[in-house]
């Protein structure tokens, strides 16, 4: 969206800086920092090789931004040779691609809607890489006249399967339809999966593969942030029961990605804000959160025989593992429970099968593995 948003201005009423504080509700969710000026119209999110991965949204031009979840640094640009920016709103991934939706559509006439596609092995090697593109158009449109906040506004994608879901804005509905399409080139018609009460202003969603769990962020008639969480997502029962809607404690934000780094730790960011009247300045903000896991024994076993297993000798200092795979090593780290890295430690400084962590705190922290299509972690206790 547009950096200065008068558009937006019939949404705060007055009694907003009143209310505000009322409304929230507690969640645990953590300011990390200001996010640099380079992405301050950051608007999709993924967690890739132990970093956050943004893009900004209209009109910028067509990069990826690798960023430090300690210092909040921009560590590396990414151009995309072949692209354009059209309206980029949101980004996901798979094994193999990430995704990138120019899919913005304020005024619900865009013929030129589109994904990117592009290669890991091509982003791991190069900053400069072409994509491949997706087009689109959606299977009950059928009026493209030009209608500022219309209902074919788009700014959440998903990776489902084989299949890429796209969840819409609806601004005169606040309500948002889910589409699928196949991930892979050419012209498409997007089928419509289903529709669901949002109750306000959809701009992110991420789904987790391992936990099957769909995370929706966005914000209220009052431009309050929230979040709407789905278990058991599938391509053929997208929008499962009610969600479950949590207010987000951060006071005024425009929130706009979310993402998860492991099955328990998720990432947000908010866009920087500047409305003329009332006059309100946001900076561009990196927040994180954690969920509740399942404490009933399932089977951790990843795919195609990667394996971590955790032990400790009583009274020690280390950490000790077993880390069983056939894939190549990127990295090792340790995360707390808001999702924050504590450490990180690149492949070629990994010696033994053992972690100091005598100087951490009592709390629960994720030894985390990074490997070169996959992350693989476990939790641990320390009290």
């Amino acid at each position: 969206m547009p950096r200065t948003l008068q558009m937006k201005t019939s949404l705060l009423y007055p009694c907003f800086f009143f209310c505000a504080s009322l409304l929230c509700a507690q969640d645990g969710i953590r300011e990390l920092g200001i996010l640099p000026n380079e992405v301050e119209e950051t608007s999709g999110l993924v967690f890739y090789n132990g970093r956050i991965l943004t893009h900004n949204d209209s009109g910028n031009d067509p990069q990826l931004f690798e960023i430090d979840t300690l210092s909040l640094e921009v560590l590396r640009t990414v151009r995309i040779s072949n692209a354009e920016n059209v309206d980029w709103e949101d980004m996901a991934q798979d094994e193999a691609y990430f995704y990138i939706g120019d899919f913005g559509n304020f005024n619900g006439d865009r013929r030129d809607l589109a994904v990117y596609r592009v290669a890991k092995a091509d982003y791991d090697s190069s900053d400069t890489v072409s994509a491949d593109r997706i087009d689109f158009t959606y299977a009950d449109q059928t009026d493209f006249s030009p209608t500022p906040r219309s209902n074919w506004d788009a700014e959440a994608l998903v990776v489902l399967g084989s299949e890429l879901v796209i969840l819409t804005k609806q601004w005169q509905d606040l309500g948002s339809v889910a589409y699928a399409l196949p991930k892979v080139p050419g012209s498409h018609i997007a089928r419509n999966l289903g529709s669901y009460p949002v109750n306000g202003l959809l701009t992110g969603a991420t789904y987790n593969p391992t936990t099957q769990v769909l995370f929706l962020i966005g914000y209220s008639e009052l431009l309050l942030p929230f979040t709407l969480r789905f278990s058991e997502v599938t391509i053929d029962s997208f929008f499962v029961g009610d969600g479950e809607r949590i207010n987000l404690n951060i006071g005024f934000a425009q929130i706009e990605g979310i993402t998860f780094s492991t099955e328990a730790q998720y990432f947000v960011s908010s866009e920087r804000f500047v409305n003329d009247n009332p006059p309100i300045t946001a900076a561009s903000r990196l927040f994180s959160f954690s969920i509740a896991i399942d404490a009933e024994p399932v089977d951790e076993t990843p795919e195609e025989g990667n394996q971590l297993l955790l032990y400790r000798r009583l009274g020690s200092g280390d950490l000790g593992y077993e880390l069983q795979t056939e894939r190549r090593i990127f990295g090792r780290a340790i995360f707390d429970a808001l999702g924050r890295r504590i450490t990180y430690t690149r492949a070629d400084r990994i010696s033994g099968n053992t972690v100091d962590i005598s100087g951490l705190r009592a709390a629960i922290y994720y030894l985390t593995f990074y490997l070169d299509d996959e992350i693989l972690s476990k939790p641990f206790v320390l009290d």
